[in-house]
């Protein structure tokens, strides 16, 4: 019985070995790098630098760098001069500079433009009459911004100086011009200048809102500078506690100048002590 059963029973199947599918190519790569390595004594090799190359490379790179460095600074207006030799500062007494950084000035056209046409022609103009009701038109140089209104009142920002201001409404008289009004530049006048400074020592701003409680403010809640409303001359002095300034509201330079020289004892009064 046994042995019709052992008959009858199939014979076993050999047993199946685990399948790496990646094993056959990464022996194929090592063959290949075994054969790289061998023929590698006969591929021909680059030729090494010698120190002439190199003190050539170096040069040729140095000359290009300060080319391209001397035109990008050539390129950029100095910080402490305009175009025209003018002071990009004022400085006091003291010594204190203060970087104009903004000019507020406004003019007369002597015209009634059309806005809308203005807006439709001219470069870098926007017009929207349910916003805002002048044509608000952008220069590159000098980088400002200039609202025109119907009236023919203009109004320059964001100039870095007087004549950067004066420049820019010519330019946009010009371009009325060219675009058929009968433009004309009267009544040129700076409305606002707004300067910056360090007296270099941090201040005591407690102190300092205590004892000038009639011209100063001072809220740190709601704003960290302390605001000094100067009477005489009439401009606005932000003053923070690392020592830096901001003056606004002035009309030119030497309101700046004569408000810095009247505050500087105050500020030197409340100054705190080196620990």
């Amino acid at each position: 019985m046994s042995a019709i059963l052992s008959q009858q029973r199939p014979a076993p199947s050999p047993p199946t070995l685990p399948h790496f599918p990646n094993q056959h190519h990464r022996m194929n790569e090592e063959e290949d790098e075994e054969e790289e390595e061998e023929q590698g004594d006969t591929l021909p090799f680059a030729a090494p630098l010698r120190d002439e190359d190199f003190s050539e490379e170096l040069s040729s790179s140095s000359s290009s760098s300060s080319s391209s460095s001397a035109l990008a600074v050539s390129s950029l207006r100095p910080t402490q001069l305009t175009r025209h030799g003018i002071r990009q500062f004022v400085e006091t007494q003291q010594g204190v500079r203060l970087f104009l950084q903004n000019c507020v000035a406004s003019c007369d056209l002597h015209c009634a433009p059309d806005l809308a046409h203005i807006a439709c022609h001219a470069k870098n103009a926007e017009y929207n009459p349910q916003r805002f009701s002048a044509v608000i038109m952008r220069l590159r140089e000098p980088k400002c911004t200039a609202l025109i209104f119907a009236s023919g009142k203009m109004v320059i920002t964001g100039a870095k100086n007087e004549d950067d201001s004066h420049l820019a409404a010519k330019k946009i008289a010009a371009v009325l011009v060219k675009l058929g009004f009968g433009a004309s530049l009267g009544g040129f006048k700076i409305q606002n200048v707004v300067a910056t400074g360090d007296c270099t020592w941090p201040i005591r701003l407690e102190g300092l809102a205590d004892e000038h409680s009639k011209f100063s403010s001072y809220e740190p809640e709601l704003f960290p500078g302390l605001i000094y409303r100067m009477e005489s001359p009439r401009i606005v002095i932000l003053v923070f506690v690392s020592g830096k300034l901001v003056v606004t509201g002035a009309k030119d330079r030497s309101m700046i100048i004569e408000g810095i020289n009247k505050l500087y004892p105050t500020l030197f009064k409340f100054r705190k002590a080196a620990t």
